[in-house]
């Protein structure tokens, strides 16, 4: 498995493509740091990349699980707000998806800045 990948410059949809996890289907985990606009992919889970991003200095609060689908690129089925790393009651979030939709947006805004077609 090729080592995970730390983006804060756009990355290419071939790129994305390469690590598609076939275990999981045709899908990519992926956890976005929404205040240092960064993403990292490529684990086998989303608590992989997660662990590798809080070593670097970001902030449990700031990181939140995804999926990206790379054959629905362009459309609103691209990324799905799933992880077991979402699960914060005390944030306020209390399911595997992104409750606060501001959350939602900021994820958007960074995934859609650094993949590109």
């Amino acid at each position: 498995m090729p080592p995970i990948k730390v983006a804060s410059n756009p990355v290419s949809f071939e790129e994305l493509k390469k690590i598609i996890h076939l275990d999981y289907g045709e899908l990519v985990k992926a956890v976005v740091d929404i205040e240092k606009n960064i993403i990292a992919f490529g684990g086998e889970m989303h608590a992989d990349e997660e662990k590798l991003l809080l070593e670097q200095g970001s902030k449990q609060t700031n990181l939140w699980g995804i999926n990206l689908y790379p054959d629905q690129f362009g459309t609103d089925e691209f990324i799905e707000f799933n992880s077991m790393i979402n699960l914060r009651p005390s944030q306020g979030n209390r399911s595997r998806g992104v409750d606060d939709e501001e959350i939602q947006k900021r994820i958007v805004e960074v995934v859609s800045r650094l993949i590109s077609k």
